[in-house]
């Protein structure tokens, strides 16, 4: 495996997420920021958060086939949230709950940042997900 994840003692526990990983392999693969779109462009979960979570990440998912890869090569996670508050937490966490073993997403995370924003490049998006991976 080229990834190896762990939280060392001294850093925040408990959490959703790895707080380090550490990749040997030589190939990055980078999927661009991916939203809750299907592939003609058809929006999925208007105005739901968990629905949207998992959309993206189902996106986010066939970038990595894509390439090769799958979640356990991914290094980090970058979470874009709209309007962002710390109560949105549970609706969050139920997106990627709701489509974790169907993409092969475990539990804890890779290491990942959730930054809030105002607004992403539509109204109606309010997720947006970036992922890095490495392969041999």
């Amino acid at each position: 495996m080229t990834v190896q994840r762990f939280s060392p003692e001294g850093m925040l526990q408990p959490t959703p997420y790895h707080h380090v990983a550490v990749g040997t392999g030589s190939r990055h693969v980078h999927v661009s920021g991916q939203v809750a779109r299907l592939g003609d462009g058809t929006p999925v979960a208007p105005g739901d958060l968990a629905g949207q979570v998992a959309q993206a990440l189902r996106n986010t998912a066939g970038g990595l086939s894509g390439a090769g890869a799958t979640f356990d090569d991914v290094l980090r996670l970058t979470f874009f949230v709209t309007r962002w508050e710390p109560g949105m937490i549970g609706a969050f966490m139920a997106g990627v709950e709701r489509v974790a073993d169907e993409i092969g997403l475990r539990l804890p995370l890779p290491p990942a940042t959730l930054i809030g924003v105002e607004q992403l490049f539509e109204p109606d998006v309010l997720v947006e997900v970036e992922a890095t991976a490495i392969l041999d």
